[in-house]
C-alpha cells in the first residue's frame, strides 16, 4: 500500500518549481541582454570604422585639393606668357570715356501730392435744419483744412523737387565737363605722342602696362619709365615678382598613422628654374604689351626698348633693403616681331635670342647690371650732394681719374692711374680679385657734359681686346644713347653714366655732384605739372623764397566700412620724424614749407592728402601714410571695419595716375601704417605697402616715430 505525499511536500515541489522557472527566465533575459549588447558593440564598431573612413577620406580629400591648388597655380605660373598673348592689346581708346550721365530720376518727389476729394467728406445730417448746416460746416472744416495741409505738401514737393533738379544739372554739367576734359587730355596725350613728346611716351606707355589684362592681378605693378624721342626708345624699370611668388611646397599628403598633413617640400633646384622661368615669361610680357600698345594705334613711337626687371628685397652686401635688378633686356622692334611668343622657351628667348641678361642665382638677390636705365635718359641726368662736394664737371681731369680709382678701390679692386702718355686709351687699370668672375678691369672715364658718341664704345672695345683685358668699363659724367648700349650688349663692357657714378661714390663713402641741381626727382608717370596755388601768392612754396611749386601730387584715401579714421602723413628720415612741424594730421594740417598739407576729400575718397615730393625737405627719404580711429567719433571702434582700402595716386588735375593697394585693418588695432613713399638711389619715390598696426592709437604710433606725446 503506498503512501500519499503530504500537503506540505507538494507545496514545497510547486515552490521549487516556479523557482526553476524564474532562474531560467532571469538566464534568458541575462542572454538576450548580452546579445543585444553584443549586437550593439558590433553596430558602434561598424559605425565608428565608417567614421575612421569617412574622416580619412575628408583629411585625404582636402590634402589632394592643396596639392591640385598648388599644381594649378604652378601651372599658371608656367603658362603666364602664353595667357598673357591671348589678351587684347591695350589701345588709347581705352583711356577715354563715354559721356553718359545717369538720367534725371528724382523717385518719390516726381509723384504729386493728391489733393482731397470733398465727396469723401459727407456731412451726418441730423434731425433739425440747424444740425444739417452744423454737420455741413464741420465737414466743410475738414476739407479745407486738408486741403490747405495737401496744398502745403505739394508746394515743398515743388520746391525740392526744383532743388534737386538743380544739383542735378549741376552735377550733369560738371561731370560731363569732367569727362570732356579727360577725354581732351587723352586726345592731347595722343597728338603729342605722335609728335614725339616724352612725357607722352612715358605717360601712355605705363598705362598700357597698367591696364593690361595679361598681367596677373597678383603681381606687382611699378615702373619708371623715361623716353628717347630722338632714338624713339622706352627704358624703363618694371617690378618683377618676389621669390615666394613659387611655391615652396609641392604637395601635400595626408599621413594616417600620425593624422596630420605633410607638405612636400619643392627642391631648390626646381623652385630656382622656375622662378627663373616666371622671371624671363615676366620680361617678355611686358615687352609684348609695350610693342602691342604702339601697334594698335600705329603710333610708331617704339623703335626699341630697354627693360630693366627689379624687385625690392634685402642686399646680400649691406642687408638693407634695396632695388636689385635680376634681368635686363634693350630689344628692337623688328628683333622682337620676328619672335612667336607662344612657343619660345622664355629663359632660352631672352638669354639666347634676344641677348638679355637674367640672373643665374635670383633667389638669392644676385643682380645683374642693368644697361640703359630712366635716370640717364636726356637731359634729366639725376644729381646727388651739394654744398662742399665737388663738381665732377668742373674737377681737374687727373683728380676725376685719381677719384675714379679710389671707387673701384673701394670696391674691393686693386686699381691705379696710366701714365698720360702712351697709355693705350686706358685711363685707369684695376684688378678684380674676386675667383671667376674677376681679372683684369681696363676703364676709360669721359668728363662730358653732352652724350658720350657710340665711337668711344667701340674704341673701348678694341682696347678690351688688344689689352687681353676680362672687361672694360667706360664711366662718364653725361650719359650713352642707345646706340652704345646696343653695342655694348652681349660685350665684356660696362657703361657707366653720370647717375649711377654719383650713386656709387656716395654708397662707397665719396663725394662728388654733377653741376648744382636740385638732386631730387620723381618717377614721370606718378607726377604732372601743378596748377596756380590754392592758398594765395605765397602758399605751398618749398623754399620759401616765393618760387611757385613745379608739381604735386594729389593722395586720394578711400575705404570700406562706417568707421571715422583720422589719415596723417609723416615726413621721416628713415624710421623717425624731421620734426613735430613735420607730422601733419587734424592739429597740423600743414608742414612749415607747405610741401606736404591735408585738402578736403572729393569723392570716392574720405581723405586726401597733397604733396609736392620735390618740395620735400632734401633730408627726408620717407612720407609715411598713416590712418588711426577717431577716438572722438568712434570711442569703441577698432579697425575691423577698416577693409577694401586703397590709395588713389592723382596729379594735380585730379586725373589718376596710379592705385595702390593698402593692408586691411584688424580687431583690437586702433591704427595701421597704411604704406611709405620712399626716395630711392637716384631720386625716384616708389610706394612701399604698410600693414603695422597699433592697439594704443595714434598716440602709440607717433611714440614709434620719435615723437613724444605728453
Amino acid at each position: 500500500m503506498s503512501r500519499r505525499s503530504s500537503g506540505l511536500v507538494g507545496i514545497w515541489a510547486e515552490a521549487q518549481r516556479v523557482q526553476q522557472q524564474r532562474v531560467e527566465a532571469q538566464a534568458r533575459f541575462e542572454r538576450e541582454q548580452e546579445r543585444r549588447e553584443r549586437a550593439r558593440q558590433r553596430e558602434a564598431a561598424r559605425g565608428y570604422r565608417e567614421q575612421r573612413v569617412a574622416y580619412r577620406q575628408q583629411r585625404e580629400a582636402e590634402a589632394w585639393r592643396r596639392t591640385g591648388e598648388l599644381e594649378a597655380r604652378v601651372a599658371a605660373l608656367q603658362g603666364l606668357l602664353a595667357a598673357g598673348c591671348r589678351a587684347p592689346a591695350f589701345s588709347a581708346r581705352l583711356l577715354t570715356r563715354p559721356e553718359h550721365v545717369e538720367p534725371f530720376s528724382p523717385g518719390a518727389l516726381a509723384q504729386p501730392v493728391p489733393m482731397p476729394d470733398p465727396a469723401h467728406y459727407p456731412s451726418s445730417g441730423g434731425w433739425t435744419a440747424a444740425r444739417r448746416a452744423q454737420a455741413e460746416a464741420e465737414a466743410r472744416a475738414r476739407y479745407e483744412h486738408d486741403l490747405r495741409a495737401a496744398q502745403d505738401a505739394e508746394a515743398l514737393r515743388q520746391r525740392q523737387l526744383a532743388a534737386y533738379r538743380t544739383q542735378y544739372e549741376t552735377r550733369a554739367r560738371a561731370q560731363s565737363e569732367e569727362v570732356r576734359r579727360h577725354n581732351a587730355d587723352i586726345a592731347e596725350m595722343i597728338a603729342a605722342l605722335r609728335d614725339g613728346d616724352s612725357e607722352a611716351a612715358v605717360e601712355y606707355f605705363s598705362a598700357a602696362l597698367y591696364a593690361s589684362t595679361g598681367w596677373p592681378e597678383e603681381l606687382p605693378r611699378q615702373v619708371t619709365a623715361a623716353y628717347d624721342s630722338n632714338a624713339r626708345q622706352l627704358v624703363l624699370n618694371w617690378e618683377l615678382p618676389a621669390f615666394d611668388v613659387v611655391p615652396a611646397v609641392k604637395s601635400v599628403r595626408y599621413m594616417i598613422n600620425a593624422d596630420q598633413d605633410k607638405e612636400v617640400a619643392r627642391s631648390a633646384t626646381q623652385r630656382r628654374a622656375l622662378y627663373r622661368d616666371v622671371l624671363a615669361q615676366c620680361m617678355l610680357l611686358v615687352l609684348r604689351d609695350l610693342f602691342a600698345a604702339d601697334e594698335a594705334e600705329g603710333f610708331g613711337a617704339l623703335e626699341s626698348v630697354a627693360l630693366n626687371g627689379f624687385v625690392d628685397d634685402h642686399d646680400p652686401a649691406t642687408g638693407r633693403q634695396a632695388r636689385i635688378f635680376l634681368a635686363t633686356v634693350m630689344v628692337s622692334r623688328s628683333t622682337f616681331a620676328a619672335l612667336r611668343l607662344e612657343q619660345v622657351q622664355a629663359v632660352d628667348c631672352l638669354v639666347d635670342g634676344l641677348r638679355g641678361q637674367l640672373s643665374a642665382r635670383p633667389d638669392q638677390a644676385a643682380g645683374v647690371r642693368p644697361g640703359r636705365v630712366p635716370e640717364g635718359v636726356g637731359d634729366g641726368v639725376v644729381t646727388h650732394g651739394g654744398g662742399e662736394e665737388p663738381d665732377l664737371y668742373e674737377m681737374d681731369p687727373v683728380a676725376f681719374e685719381s677719384l675714379v680709382a679710389d671707387l673701384f678701390r673701394a670696391m674691393g679692386m686693386q686699381a691705379v692711374t696710366t701714365q698720360r702718355s702712351n697709355d693705350g686709351g686706358v685711363d685707369v687699370d684695376a684688378l678684380d680679385p674676386a675667383p671667376i668672375r674677376g681679372g683684369k678691369i681696363v676703364v676709360q672715364v669721359k668728363r662730358y657734359r653732352n652724350t658720350v658718341p657710340p665711337t668711344a664704345v667701340r674704341d673701348l672695345y678694341g682696347t678690351v681686346q688688344d689689352a687681353g683685358a676680362n672687361k672694360g668699363v667706360l664711366v662718364t659724367t653725361s650719359g650713352f644713347g642707345p646706340g652704345s648700349h646696343t653695342f655694348a650688349n652681349g660685350k665684356p663692357l660696362e657703361l657707366v653714366s653720370g647717375a649711377e657714378l654719383v650713386d656709387l661714390l656716395h654708397r662707397h663713402g665719396l663725394r662728388g655732384r654733377l653741376g648744382g641741381g636740385d638732386p631730387r626727382s620723381v618717377p614721370a608717370q606718378r607726377s604732372a605739372p601743378a596748377p596756380e596755388a590754392e592758398d594765395g601768392p605765397d602758399e605751398g612754396r618749398p623754399d620759401g623764397n616765393g618760387a611757385a611749386e613745379d608739381e604735386h601730387n594729389i593722395l586720394g584715401m578711400y575705404w570700406s566700412g562706417g568707421v571715422a579714421l583720422d589719415v596723417c602723413a609723416l615726413v621721416c628720415r628713415g624710421d623717425r620724424v624731421l620734426d613735430d612741424d613735420h607730422f601733419v594730421f587734424f592739429n597740423n594740417p600743414r608742414t612749415p614749407d607747405g610741401s606736404v598739407r591735408a585738402l578736403t576729400p572729393v569723392a570716392p575718397d574720405k581723405a586726401a592728402v597733397r604733396v609736392a615730393f620735390d618740395g620735400l625737405p632734401a633730408r627726408a627719404d620717407r612720407l609715411v601714410i598713416v590712418a588711426a580711429v577717431d577716438p572722438v567719433a568712434n570711442p569703441a571702434a577698432d579697425l575691423s571695419g577698416f577693409t577694401a582700402a586703397g590709395i588713389r595716386l592723382l596729379d594735380s588735375a585730379g586725373a589718376p595716375l596710379d592705385q595702390l593697394e593698402v593692408s586691411d585693418g584688424r580687431p583690437g588695432e586702433t591704427a595701421l601704417v597704411l604704406g611709405s613713399f620712399r626716395r630711392r638711389a637716384g631720386g625716384d619715390w616708389d610706394f612701399v605697402i604698410g600693414g603695422k598696426g597699433y592697439k594704443g592709437g595714434l598716440e602709440e604710433l607717433v611714440q614709434e616715430y620719435g615723437i613724444e606725446v605728453a
